[in-house]
């Protein structure tokens, strides 16, 4: 299928995408594959994602690769996990690099093995400086933990009462200095939350698609973009078709 251009005007484009990968499992379970080879391909995809994302202008981009509820998975599918994310890093860091991706972990990385920690703090370390594409990776995340831990550290910090405000929580989230997403991308139909920014997504727009994650191409994608940019976003507030008509 040849790639249709991007019908939306550049103020509609949004600032930050965010996407539950969702449906390895059932990808490859109805190709009577084993549940790792979903992953792998889902794997794969995410490099022409993050493609298409750079082509599109979007400059950050946030990937739910592992929840901290994924540890209660089968064994056998965690640590086939983990050995996917020391692959790509060893296989796709360089490129990323070269192409101006800055690489973020958000999550907790004291679970991981150490090997695996220092390769992804060596990452981070080495793409700190670019700016073509904020790329944030969510390994071993999950939003209610991290308000937790974001409180805790205020109340260790000292930070008085009344000086606790939505802006100061912000700055002590892992994603401090990144907007919040305009728009989530939910592959596989399902309608949840799934414990992903559940602070940084009180006003995000969401898209859901029934494609499994490892078949979502770039025309999806655009599709996606389109939808956005028809949504009306109003923050609480009315939409200027509605105040224009109230001032008359």
């Amino acid at each position: 299928m040849t790639d249709s251009p991007l019908s939306v005007p550049p103020q509609r484009i949004p600032l930050h995408v965010a996407i539950i990968m969702d449906g390895n499992g059932r990808w490859a379970l109805q190709r009577g594959l084993p549940r790792l080879a979903g992953h792998k391909a889902g794997t794969e995809n995410l490099r022409r994602v993050i493609r298409s994302t750079v082509e599109f202008g979007i400059p950050y981009l946030t990937i739910y690769a592992f929840s901290t509820e994924n540890w209660g998975r089968p064994t056998e599918e965690v640590q086939g996990l983990m050995r996917i994310l020391e692959d790509v890093i060893d296989r796709e860091l360089n490129e990323l690099h070269k192409e101006g991706v800055q690489l973020r972990h958000i999550g907790r990385l004291e679970r991981l093995a150490p090997r695996l920690q220092q390769k992804v703090l060596e990452a981070v370390e080495l793409t700190k400086n670019n700016q073509r594409l904020v790329l944030n990776i969510a390994f071993n995340y999950g939003g209610r933990d991290e308000i937790v831990q974001a409180v805790q550290k205020i109340i260790r910090d000292g930070v008085p009462a009344e000086d606790v405000t939505d802006e100061r929580i912000g700055q002590y989230l892992y994603t401090a200095g990144v907007p919040d997403p305009d728009l989530i991308i939910r592959t596989s139909g399902e309608l949840r939350v799934s414990n992903f920014l559940i602070w940084q997504a009180a006003y995000s727009e969401w898209y859901i698609t029934p494609t499994f994650w490892p078949d979502f191409d770039k025309n999806e994608y655009r599709r996606a973009l389109e939808t956005f940019a028809q949504r009306d976003r109003r923050y609480g507030g009315v939409s200027d078709v509605v105040a224009d008509k109230a001032g008359q």
